[in-house]
């Protein structure tokens, strides 16, 4: 009986594409997926239509209409129901919703690498034949959001070293671009790992924007901080003395070296200005340092004595880095690290150039930080958090030192 009703069928779907050809094609489809259906509901029940067994799990229940999007357009399907102790759906519609939700993805993940709006709409065309809009690809982007929102709320816990920066991207904002500041912190925490530990969009570097960054990782459970790193910026000192009292602040080697320039009066003087300064940040200890850097001074104070006297003021506030371990300083005695990762995202948020709104830098900004964070969790250790301070004295009177100075500014 079944056979002879497949026959049936297949008779019917012959006499369809003799007559009518190309122009039956979706009928044709119908009609064979509706039997591919049906034959698989008897072998999820174990017996087809009217079929006595005892291996039978179950029975038949009826058909319910369902329109699918095809290539050749949409399809009204008949899409077999069961009852009892029987779970079943066809196999080709959930191959068909896998596939949906993975050209999501799919959409979301080229919109996050940094692909324009207009270039995913091309690319699904050429590639599926699928005319979407720039439109609903962001609005697909957005099923990130709970994710990445998720991430940006975890827990935190104890990290011994937290390096600061910031850098802008242009956002437009009431009918105007502006440059929008990104402030990102990158934790090691007590067993040496890295970790990006948030990411915040503000409209500036002002004190009020670092202290409510700065607040939401302390809100968040970040604690143990011993050393931070960052640019001098007075918005981020300010909030730093008022956010993280008492722990010691080191200004980034690499930047007093470039903001050293300005000060040198001649051209030719560069080099040997540069090479006197890193004489200074590549001495054994603090008190060599300090030695170096006076001996700098006075080199400078004659020839160029604006440039002596911005580095008896400033290089100081690059030798926090001395309470360290000597194996700890070369990776922390800079933001370079950070420098780094903002040219990844520079990278990719350079194809965008221009972004909406404030949030939808932030997501994408997110989910390209969430996945390098979630690469160094996953990678080799930074840092070995084993040695001990070499001098536990020197760490405790370069921190009185610090907290001392910062009371006086």
């Amino acid at each position: 009986m079944a056979h002879r009703n497949n026959d049936n069928k297949l008779d019917a779907v012959m006499e369809m594409l003799i007559e009518n050809g190309f122009e039956s094609f979706a009928d044709v489809l119908r009609i064979l997926f509706n039997e591919a259906m049906r034959i698989e509901r008897g072998h999820a029940l174990g017996a087809g239509l009217y079929e006595r067994s005892d291996a039978r799990k179950g029975y038949a229940n009826g058909y319910k209409p369902k329109t699918v999007d095809t290539r050749i357009g949409k399809l009204m399907v008949d899409v077999p129901q069961v009852r009892g102790d029987v779970d079943f759906y066809p196999s080709a519609l959930e191959k068909g919703c896998r596939s949906e939700r993975a050209l999501k993805l799919a959409i979301a993940e080229m919109y996050v690498k940094g692909i324009s709006t207009r270039r995913v709409t091309d690319v699904l065309e050429k590639m599926c034949g699928l005319d979407i809009s720039s439109t609903q690809v962001s609005r697909v982007a957005k099923l990130l959001d709970q994710q990445l929102e998720k991430w940006r709320n975890r827990l935190l816990g104890e990290y011994c070293y937290l390096v600061l920066d910031a850098h802008y991207e242009k956002v437009r904002q009431n009918g105007s671009v502006v440059s929008c500041a990104v402030f990102t912190a990158i934790g090691t925490d007590t067993d040496g790992r890295r970790e990006i530990l948030g990411v915040s969009v503000s409209l500036s570097e002002a004190e009020a924007h670092w202290r409510k960054f700065l607040k939401s990782l302390k809100q968040r459970g970040m604690s143990g901080v011993k050393f931070v790193v960052s640019d001098d910026h007075d918005g981020l000192k300010a909030a730093l003395n008022a956010e993280f009292t008492g722990v010691i602040w080191q200004r980034c080697q690499c930047h007093l070296q470039r903001n050293a320039v300005k000060y040198v009066p001649k051209v030719s003087m560069r080099s040997g200005v540069a090479e006197d300064l890193r004489d200074i940040f590549n001495a054994k200890d603090r008190s060599c340092a300090e030695e170096r850097l006076q001996k700098c001074v006075a080199k400078y104070s004659k020839s160029a004595p604006r440039l002596a006297d911005w580095i008896e003021e400033n290089i100081p506030e690059g030798l926090g880095v001395f309470a360290l371990p000597a194996k700890h300083r070369k990776r922390l005695r800079t933001t370079n690290m950070l420098e780094r990762l903002h040219e990844e995202i520079k990278r990719r948020t350079r194809v965008a150039r221009l972004f909406p709104n404030e949030a939808s830098l932030l997501r994408l900004v997110s989910a390209i930080e969430m996945e390098i964070s979630e690469d160094w969790i996953a990678g080799k250790r930074y840092l070995d958090m084993n040695v001990e301070m070499e001098n536990e004295n020197e760490f405790a009177d370069s921190k009185e030192k610090r907290i001392y100075r910062k009371n006086v500014a």
